[in-house]
């Protein structure tokens, strides 16, 4: 089943919460929320509606429930999909040329860049 598609400010967040392990409301708010100049309330709303798209799920814990991630890889590859095929067309070149202009890409970047078109030879050679 394909779950619904999330906003920036909802991948930003659920990203967040992917970093933490596990949050509560009020961690966010003060985490995420306060530096972004969002409301709590605000971020109560979003982790709702992430839970609702069955991106978080969430338990009680001494009475304060605790919002984690479903699948957090599954979700940026869904983001980065939906990017490339809604703002791109299909094409990943407008990416990559942007990425070599930006001159700004770390060691550990280029390592895992290199790696996935290594990966991506081996699987167009073994078709």
């Amino acid at each position: 089943m394909r779950r619904k598609s999330i906003g920036d400010q909802e991948l930003a967040l659920l990203h967040h919460i992917g970093q933490q392990g596990e949050i509560s409301v009020g961690e966010a708010t003060t985490q995420f929320a306060e530096p972004h100049g969002l409301a709590r309330s605000t971020v109560l709303t979003m982790m709702e509606r992430l839970r609702a798209k069955q991106y978080l799920k969430r338990r009680r814990v001494e009475g304060v429930f605790r919002y984690s991630t479903t699948d957090g890889e599954d979700v940026m590859q869904g983001a980065v999909g939906a990017f490339v095929e809604r703002t791109l067309q299909g094409s990943v070149s407008p990416f990559v040329a942007w990425m070599s202009r930006r001159g700004k890409v770390s060691d550990e970047e280029l390592q895992e860049l290199e790696a996935l078109v290594e990966k991506l030879n081996s699987k167009r050679k073994g078709s």
